[in-house]
């Protein structure tokens, strides 16, 4: 922890004092911490979130994309998880509908991993769990050899069933969460890190250092929330100084892409011989998308890759039911996240409970510290208001109400005719884009999308073009108005184009972002 009492303003290695103080400092910028400041303030608090990288640059981009119970949860008697998941999954569709839609599972049925009473069974229960706010089809059996959902199978399996859960653009999520506690008056900070805190005169104290110039800062906080994710225990013991019997289990799940494997919007999820299973799902049209892996992780949680022996795993796993095997030589992309899981002392990584701890530290009437151990994409807005809860008694300021269940995140509002409804109008209003933009754009942007065509007449008048549709007109809403600054930002965790752009025009990119930068 460096020292509170240095005040040499010639070095950007010591902190300044300049007074900030707020009623609660979130530490970590994905889903979770992006969560709670939007719920925070949006109930009254003054809030200021930090996160040392780009918003959801780490686990937080890594999923498998779904807003779903988690149907083999219910394998392990997770029955409260997955009922609270499945009410989630209802309300997430209804308030960010442009970048959560609705997606049919097929589930081939092979009796060498689950018999078929219990794949009933579980179905059963998944369509039941959410109570009578499930608005999504139910499951039904399926016959491979009469219905086309089994024709890019190789007839291992005559027989599946089908059932419905959500897909996400799960980093737009967190940006969308971020921008939206930044427009309520949350004071969101990305490429800043927290170095060290300690409690004073019954507040934290921190120091918080922005990673591109490396100037430091004190600020105060009434409340600490913990949530960083694979780094949730570094920064409690490490960073607080704060001792708990609470542990995190860090599990690597990668996934792969392919070429597309088989027509139709409707995604696989298969069972291997080791009762794993793996999905296959569509994935920014061109594409398959492969995942995931769970694998025990012992090291930094930083940057992490998918390993050659995961790679085989995937691919011999969707081999085993499509008539067109997978190779590695099929890989275009390939991405690994950490997962931060609260550790239930399971043998197997697959076991781990997906439900999430939360802890406080708070003897004595000290300044609380709340830690988030574990947690889902799809959970992230009901943990926000378990959290907010519990912090109540020490925030008085905090409304008891809840809001955030119905109220839409940015871009969500798409009027008469749901998405759909909003694409006709989109594309009635700017004929001079193509078909592929007009889809792109409202997925992403929604009712927003407009701002960002904002008073473009042509094609020409979008801007430069950086393949795939993306332009400069995007490119610069992006920056204004998501946050971003680099490249990567735009291509991975903004606008999902790293796919459909070649080297050459992410190296423009590059260039026009850093000149933008610059400028400003």
């Amino acid at each position: 922890m460096l020292s509170m009492d240095e005040t040499s303003q010639s070095s950007p290695q010591v902190p300044r004092d300049n007074g900030t103080s707020v009623d609660m400092l979130i530490v970590g910028g994905g889903i979770n911490g992006a969560g709670i400041a939007r719920d925070a303030v949006g109930r009254g608090a003054s809030v200021l979130l930090v996160e040392q990288d780009d918003f959801a640059s780490h686990t937080s981009s890594a999923s498998t994309k779904l807003i779903h119970g988690g149907l083999r949860y219910l394998e392990y008697y997770e029955f409260r998880l997955v009922r609270e998941a499945l009410i989630e999954r209802e309300r997430l569709l209804r308030i960010a509908p442009h970048i959560i839609w609705p997606m049919r599972f097929i589930l081939p049925y092979t009796p060498q991993a689950r018999p078929a009473w219990m794949l009933r069974l579980g179905l059963f229960l998944y369509d039941h769990l959410a109570g009578r706010q499930m608005t999504l089809p139910k499951s039904k059996s399926i016959n491979f050899t009469t219905n086309p959902v089994g024709v890019p199978l190789n007839g291992a399996c005559a027989k599946g069933f089908s059932y419905s859960d959500g897909w996400v653009q799960d980093s737009r999520l967190v940006v969308l969460n971020a921008m939206d506690a930044a427009a309520r008056g949350a004071d969101v900070r990305t490429r800043t890190r927290m170095l060290g805190a300690k409690r004073v005169n019954g507040m934290w104290e921190a120091v918080i250092e922005n990673t591109r110039d490396g100037t430091r800062e004190i600020v105060r906080a009434r409340i600490m929330v913990n949530a960083g994710g694979p780094w949730v225990s570094e920064i409690l013991r490490e960073r607080a100084c704060i001792q708990t019997d609470k542990q995190v289990r860090l599990v690597k799940g990668s996934h792969i892409v392919v070429p597309r494997m088989f027509e139709g919007d409707q995604a696989y999820i298969l069972q291997n011989p080791d009762k794993r299973i793996v999905f296959a799902i569509p994935y920014e049209q061109k594409f398959t998308l492969i995942g995931t892996t769970d694998v025990p992780w012992t090291q930094a949680p930083g940057k992490v890759e998918i390993s050659a022996e995961e790679i085989r795993y995937l691919c011999e796993s969707v081999s085993r039911y499509f008539r067109k095997p997978v190779t590695p030589d099929d890989v275009v992309w390939s991405y690994a996240g950490v997962r931060p899981l609260y550790d239930d002392a399971s043998k197997n990584a697959s076991a781990v409970t997906r439900d999430y701890v939360l802890d406080i530290d708070a003897a004595n009437g000290q300044a609380p510290l709340l830690s988030i151990f574990g947690g889902k994409i799809t959970t992230y807005r009901r943990l926000a208001e378990h959290a907010i809860e519990k912090l109540q008694p020490f925030l008085p300021v905090l409304s008891a109400s809840g809001w955030t269940a119905d109220r839409v995140l940015p871009g969500g509002d798409l009027g008469e005719g749901g998405f759909e409804g909003a694409l006709a109008r989109f594309a009635q209003a700017t004929p001079f884009l193509d078909a592929n933009q007009h889809w792109r754009l409202v997925r992403n942007y929604g009712s927003r999308a407009m701002e960002i065509v904002g008073d473009a007449k042509s094609a020409a008048d979008m801007g430069e073009s950086f393949g795939g549709g993306l332009t400069a007109r995007e490119i610069d809403y992006l920056m204004t108005h998501e946050r971003a600054e680099t490249a990567e930002d735009i291509l991975w965790r903004r606008s999902r184009m790293g796919l459909h752009v070649t080297d050459e025009d992410a190296a423009r990119l590059d260039t026009y972002v850093q000149k933008k930068r610059a400028a400003r």
